[in-house]
């Protein structure tokens, strides 16, 4: 009687243990950024620092990326599990690889309207699309407004651009120089470049891809189809985690620089949280975001966004829109609920 309580106790406490392991284990997951740690990195490192995805049963590892392509790519291989990247990057990238294992798939828009702008000095006499014909244009090749200019060139009747490439630093210093007319870049991104080069932001004309009938989305989180066969609830928790911090992003740009800051000693903050401003304002919490929901896409917008993309970047297939999205692990739609009312 003794030697079988013994077992009964010794079996539970066995029991009781293991089920103490299953309740502290966390998923690892590796996480890639489409850029370095700038303002925007805030929106991942914040749930981070705040211990949001801790909560969740995850482990999250964010590292600083070189563009979206990269993103999408790693992701593919299966170097890392989601990442944040252009959803133009991640189109192109599986209607070019029909046969690729692991398509990444996106999860979440996070960038409701592409951050693409055209940008000139007034100097230059350029004040409309209309003005960029027959003019000199300058980016880097990977670039994504570069990318989708024959879009913008279509839909403002602009014609006979020449393209000057460049790696990414020189890009706003040959701007200011003269050496190009205009250059294509991300509005947040660029824009303060420029200005950190002694040039008033009052002195540069931005023509952003949304005002002139460009209605790509921007960035969303994608995920491997890996992860969302094998771990969904690792997911459906990430977003649910993500979108927590972005709350407290949105409420407090400036706090939450501070966590890039940590990642990145050497960032100016009172830079980067104009950085981060400006893309909550342009792009995260636009007129369409708040039209759509946070996190949500549209059908028909992602439709034409498929044809568009198709065509601009010359792809081997054409993109089938539905093969690129899954909205199934959003967050509810009260937890979605985080865009401001705009300030009046």
């Amino acid at each position: 009687m003794i030697k079988r309580d013994f077992f009964k106790t010794t079996l539970s406490l066995a029991l009781m243990a293991g089920f103490g392991m299953a309740q502290a284990q966390t998923t690892p997951i590796k996480f890639q950024l489409d850029w370095r740690f700038e303002g925007p990195a805030a929106l991942f490192l914040v749930p981070a620092a705040k211990g949001y995805f801790k909560d969740a049963k995850l482990d999250v590892t964010v590292d600083a990326g070189n563009g979206s392509g990269g993103a999408v790519t790693r992701v593919a291989s299966g170097t890392y599990d989601m990442g944040f990247a252009d959803l133009a990057a991640l189109m192109e990238f599986n209607a070019n690889n029909p046969d690729a294992p692991n398509k990444p798939v996106a999860v979440m828009m996070v960038y409701n309207n592409t951050p693409a702008s055209v940008m000139a000095l007034k100097k230059s006499g350029i004040k409309t699309p209309a003005d960029l014909s027959g003019k000199k244009l300058g980016a880097p090749v990977f670039d994504a407004g570069r990318r989708a200019f024959p879009i913008f060139a279509k839909a403002n009747s602009v014609t006979n651009v020449a393209w000057t490439a460049m790696d990414p630093p020189l890009r706003e210093t040959m701007l200011v120089r003269g050496d190009v007319d205009a250059i294509t870049g991300f509005t947040f991104t660029s824009l303060l470049n420029i200005e950190a080069r002694g040039v008033k932001a009052e002195d540069v004309v931005v023509l952003q891809y949304p005002d002139y009938g460009v209605k790509l989305y921007g960035n969303a989180i994608i995920a491997s189809p890996k992860l969302i066969k094998e771990n969904p609830a690792a997911i459906k928790a990430f977003l649910s985690a993500f979108t927590k911090g972005m709350k407290d992003v949105i409420a407090d740009p400036k706090a939450a620089i501070e966590t890039v800051r940590a990642r990145d000693g050497i960032i100016n903050s009172e830079l980067e949280t104009r950085r981060l401003q400006l893309a909550i304002d342009t792009v995260i919490n636009s007129p369409d975001a708040r039209a759509e929901g946070f996190g949500q896409v549209k059908g028909p917008r992602l439709s034409l966004m498929a044809s568009q993309v198709s065509d601009a970047f010359n792809t081997k297939n054409r993109v089938n829109a539905d093969t690129i999205w899954n909205g199934s692990f959003l967050p509810t739609a009260k937890e979605l609920d985080i865009l401001p009312k705009p300030k009046k």
